[in-house]
């Protein structure tokens, strides 16, 4: 192999966290599989009208051969546009039991609104 050729092993892989987005009376709510990836080892980052979410997912120490591997181990970015109908400053996260749980908050104008009917 020549200089500066990486191997597999080298390379930096990235991982996709699997996400569930619900969304129910004005709030927006992502679901992001992680196990393994403990609170602190998560970033969350708006930026213009992206949410940046990042992290790293490192190898759990085992002893022998792997004969099956599907865990992915490596850095993961996952980046989601918001537009002008999120409250930016109402934004909220939290992680439990391996699930990083993202509460994005409509604005209270864009929010659905009941308009009652009087009668004459």
């Amino acid at each position: 192999m020549s200089e500066g050729q990486k191997t597999v092993r080298d390379q930096v892989r990235f991982v996709r966290p699997l996400c569930s987005m619900t969304e129910k009376d004005g709030v927006i709510t992502l679901h992001l599989e992680m196990p393994g990836v403990p609170k602190g080892g998560v970033e969350l980052e708006v930026e213009g009208s992206e949410l940046h979410i990042r992290g790293k997912r490192t190898q759990t120490a085992e002893e022998g051969r792997y004969v099956v591997r599907e865990r992915a181990v490596g850095d993961f970015a996952e980046v989601y546009t918001i537009d002008e109908t999120i409250d930016r400053d109402k934004i909220e996260a939290s992680m439990e039991a391996g699930v990083l749980t993202v509460s994005l908050h409509l604005r209270e104008a864009e929010k659905p609104r009941r308009i009652a009917i009087t009668a004459r």
